[in-house]
């Protein structure tokens, strides 16, 4: 049975997480993909693929990717590559202290290009990334014309 994890699987989003992928065969080529909808609700999505080393595992952070998104070692790439569905736009955070991005990432069988709705995934799993720590204290800040937010510790 293919499992993939993210440990840890809620963290700030400036914290590296690792990606593990257990159960393929061997030399099986697979897919992982990440993908989210901000606040928007526009979806953003990265894939890389990946070759399962003899004992059936990958990690982005030892094995290179082949392709996709980007190739070489890059722990974090699925997160980093991230890119729009929709040309011209950004991915930004608005609402930081509320609530979390949630990425999903997949692991699917063979090379897969392009994002076919009836495409099952071998297995698939939920990371959160926050952008403001638990406890800490956003201060608005209106200054004459200086606009801004403090963010207190806690």
């Amino acid at each position: 049975m293919v499992e993939v994890t993210v440990t840890p699987q809620s963290s700030l989003a400036d914290r590296p997480v690792q990606i593990r992928v257990r159960g393929l065969s061997p030399s099986q080529l697979v897919t992982l993909r990440a993908w989210l909808k901000d606040e928007q609700g526009e979806c953003f999505q990265s894939r890389a693929f990946f070759r399962a080393d003899e004992t059936g595992e990958v990690d982005p952070g030892l094995h290179a990717a082949l392709g996709g998104s980007y190739s070489g070692v890059w722990p974090m790439g699925l997160f980093w590559f991230l890119q729009p569905d929709t040309l011209f736009r950004r991915l930004v955070k608005r609402d930081v202290a509320g609530s979390p991005f949630r990425v999903r990432l997949e692991v699917l069988d063979g090379l897969s290009l392009g994002a076919d709705p009836r495409e099952q995934p071998l297995a698939s799993c939920e990371a959160e990334r926050w952008y403001v720590g638990p406890g800490v204290q956003r201060v608005p800040i209106r200054e004459g014309r200086v606009r801004g937010a403090l963010f207190l510790p806690p």
